[in-house]
């Protein structure tokens, strides 16, 4: 079957024909038949140079023989016990060691339920009922961060989704990203905040990067009014390198949430932090956190096989930011709009200065992005279809798919 009938037949039988929002391509999104390294083949027999890569988690690419090995052997051995297997202690302590700011941590099945649990974690721990996210910050899709971006630190929360109750979110607040002075006032103002959350970088509207001392602000502010502070690096661990954005910028939170790469393209999540925070987790405390897929061990193998070459091949963080500088060179020749790049992050925004902020995103036109988009791809480059997502590049892109990818922009762009 072709994507177009497989579309229409999936439209009687799920939402939208879809399993999440992003992927309702118009007119109807291409479906996947097979990846191997940095390509997907579909359907309808297209092979198109991947640059969405899962919305992150591949950066060892489609079907790694590394990670195949691992998932294999584990498959041989079962897959889901409903008891600690010798995979997590072990995973643990490689994590641990990798980011500063975890003395624990505790697996879960996706970022949405780390966040989730993260922000439960701050609240037992602070005695404390609302938290602070960035305006555009996206951390899962639970009801307390479904809040409607731009709705302002001096108000509370509105919904952003049919079905969340205003109750719920009225315990969250929002200052815009960049913006250490709003953050300040927020916390000078109201004392019954427990944390604030953010992406470090901002992966969902981006990639935004921080300005030059911002993290480092934001770390005196919460630590001065005793909020803690939680680094959503589930786009970023081990994304900006061993260690993420904790290590590349030098600052170390309270609480670390990942999930994506350390999954290695199986579910996974993960939240940790300072130890005497994290022991009130049950069974160790009162703060409840439970699951019957926390700790796959389909998931842990596949992640810790990732990460462990990403041990040894430490040097593919630099090859990927030269690949990208490749690219941003080429998009700088055009004068429409703006690229941003950190790593092995990247995008093209439609707007003539690169966004500090979410609002300053939203300001981007998105009708000339989609035009982008859809030239992209009858050139072979498929690029999350959004002008609001990341774009990625892999370890196993080469320089010929480099070569291809910045020949698609100057043609497209």
């Amino acid at each position: 079957m072709k994507s177009s009938d497989l579309y229409r037949k999936a439209t009687g039988l799920m939402p939208g024909g879809v399993s999440s929002p992003v992927r309702a391509i118009q007119p109807y999104p291409f479906y996947t038949k097979s990846g191997d390294g940095p390509r997907i083949t579909t359907v309808d027999g297209d092979v198109l140079t991947d640059c969405c890569m899962a919305y992150g988690p591949l950066i060892l690419g489609h079907a790694h023989p590394a990670i195949h090995q691992a998932i294999t052997w584990q498959l041989s051995k079962g897959w889901l016990y409903g008891t600690p297997t010798p995979a997590e202690p072990e995973f643990a302590e490689l994590i641990i060691r990798d980011h500063p700011g975890m003395d624990m941590i505790r697996f879960v099945s996706s970022g949405s339920e780390a966040t989730m649990a993260a922000i439960r974690l701050a609240r037992g721990f602070s005695q404390k009922q609302d938290i602070v996210k960035v305006e555009g910050g996206f951390h899962g899709a639970h009801d307390g961060v479904l809040v409607r971006a731009g709705s302002g630190a001096t108000t509370h929360g509105v919904p952003d989704s049919a079905g969340v109750l205003p109750d719920v979110v009225s315990h969250t607040r929002q200052v815009p990203y960049n913006d250490p002075e709003s953050l300040e006032s927020l916390l000078s103002r109201e004392k019954d905040i427990a944390a604030f959350i953010l992406e470090p970088v901002m992966g969902n509207i981006g990639p935004v990067l921080p300005d030059g001392n911002y993290l480092r602000e934001v770390r005196e502010i919460t630590r001065a009014h005793d909020v803690l502070l939680i680094f959503d690096e589930v786009i970023t661990g081990y994304r900006l390198g061993i260690g993420g954005a904790q290590v590349m910028f030098g600052v170390r939170p309270d609480i670390t949430t990942l999930g994506k790469i350390i999954g290695g393209g199986l579910p996974i999540g993960a939240f940790g932090g300072r130890k005497d925070i994290m022991e009130l987790i049950s069974p160790a405390g009162p703060v409840y956190q439970a699951g019957t897929f926390s700790g796959n061990p389909l998931s842990l193998a596949a992640g810790m096989a990732t990460v462990r070459w990403l041990h040894a091949h430490r040097g593919i963080y630099q090859t990927m930011e030269d690949a990208g500088a490749r690219i941003g060179e080429a998009a700088a020749q055009k004068s429409e709009g703006s690229f941003v790049r950190l790593g092995s992050m990247f995008k093209y925004f439609f707007r003539d200065r690169p966004p500090r902020t979410y609002q300053e995103a939203k300001e981007c036109n998105t009708g000339k992005f989609a035009v982008f988009w859809n030239a992209m791809r009858k050139e072979g480059i498929f690029l999350p279809p959004s002008q609001f997502e990341t774009n990625f590049l892999s370890a196993v892109h080469e320089d010929d798919d480099i070569s291809r990818i910045v020949s698609a922009y100057q043609a497209c762009l």
